[in-house]
C-alpha cells in the first residue's frame, strides 16, 4: 500500500519537496511566501505573483492589540510553558470580524465573477460602469439575503484603510490587478448608493480580492490569513516577554467585575 504525495518525503539521506531536494534546491534559495504558495497550487509563482502575495501577508501580520493579540498574550500569561498554546489561541479567534475576512471576501466576489463569468456578462477591461453594475447586484442580492457584505466597513479606519491604496498598487504594478480586484473596487464605489452607509473597503477584503486573482484556492485564504497572523502573534508573544502587559489586562478586568444577580432574581 501506498500513500501518493506531491509535497514532502524523507528517506533516510534525503528530503525532496514539491520535487527539489530540500538542502540543494530550496534552503536558501526559495524565501518562505514563494514557498507557502507553491506548497498550495503545485506551481511555483512567478516573481509578480510573489510580491503580491508577500504583500498580502505583510497587510495582516499584525494590527497591535486586536482581540487575537490580546488572546495570545492573555494564554501566554496562565500558560507561559506552553507556547504553542498561545498561539493557538490568537488563531482560533480568525472569524467572520478579524481574519475571515479575507476568506468570506473571496468567496464572495469569486461567486459573483463566476456567475458573471457564466452568464457572459462579465465586464472586460477597467471600465468602470459595467463593475459597478455587478457590484451593485452583487451587493444588492447579499443585502436581500439578510448578510453584509464582507470586506466593507472597518471598526478604526472610518475614512479608509491604509492598506486598501497601497495593495491596489503594489497589484497594478505587477500586472496582477485582476476580476475580484476589479469587482472589489467598485463594491467600494457603489456600497453608498446601494446600502445608504459610508462603508470604506477594508484591508482584509483587499487581501481576499487580492489572492483570489493570483488563483489561490477561495476556500484556503483564511488559511493565507492565519499564516500571516502567526508571524504578528510571535511578534506580540515576544513583546510580552520583554514587557508584559497582559498581567495588567487581568487586574484591570478582575478589579472591574460587578456582581449582578440574574434577571427575575
Amino acid at each position: 500500500m501506498t500513500y501518493p504525495t506531491s509535497l514532502g518525503v524523507s528517506t533516510t539521506t534525503q528530503i525532496t519537496l514539491l520535487g527539489q531536494d530540500l538542502a540543494d534546491d530550496l534552503i536558501g534559495s526559495v524565501g518562505f511566501g514563494e514557498l507557502a504558495f507553491w506548497l498550495v497550487t503545485l506551481q511555483r509563482p512567478t516573481p509578480q505573483q510573489t510580491r503580491v502575495f508577500e504583500a498580502c501577508l505583510v497587510a495582516l501580520a499584525d494590527h497591535g492589540f486586536t482581540p487575537t493579540a490580546i488572546a495570545a498574550r492573555l494564554t501566554y500569561l496562565s500558560a507561559p510553558d506552553a507556547l504553542q498554546g498561545a498561539l493557538a489561541a490568537g488563531l482560533l479567534g480568525g472569524g467572520s470580524r478579524f481574519l475571515g475576512v479575507t476568506e468570506d471576501t473571496g468567496a464572495f466576489l469569486a461567486d459573483a465573477v463566476t456567475k458573471a463569468r457564466a452568464a457572459g456578462t462579465l465586464p472586460e477591461g477597467d471600465g468602470d460602469a459595467a463593475w459597478d453594475a455587478l457590484a451593485a447586484d452583487a451587493v444588492r442580492a447579499r443585502a436581500a439575503a439578510g448578510g453584509k457584505v464582507p470586506g466593507l466597513g472597518h471598526h478604526l479606519h472610518k475614512q479608509g484603510d491604509p492598506r486598501v491604496p497601497r495593495l491596489y498598487a503594489v497589484a497594478q504594478e505587477e500586472g496582477q490587478v485582476g476580476p475580484h480586484l476589479r469587482l472589489f473596487a467598485a463594491v467600494g464605489r457603489v456600497a453608498r448608493e446601494t446600502l445608504g452607509k459610508d462603508l470604506p473597503l477594508n484591508g482584509a477584503g483587499a487581501v481576499g480580492a487580492a489572492l483570489a486573482d493570483l488563483g489561490l484556492p477561495v476556500e484556503l485564504l483564511r488559511g493565507f490569513a492565519l499564516l500571516a497572523r502567526t508571524a504578528g502573534l510571535l511578534g506580540q508573544l515576544a513583546e510580552e516577554v520583554r514587557r508584559p502587559i497582559a498581567g495588567r489586562i487581568f487586574a484591570a478586568v478582575e478589579g472591574a467585575a460587578e456582581y449582578l444577580p440574574p434577571e427575575g432574581a
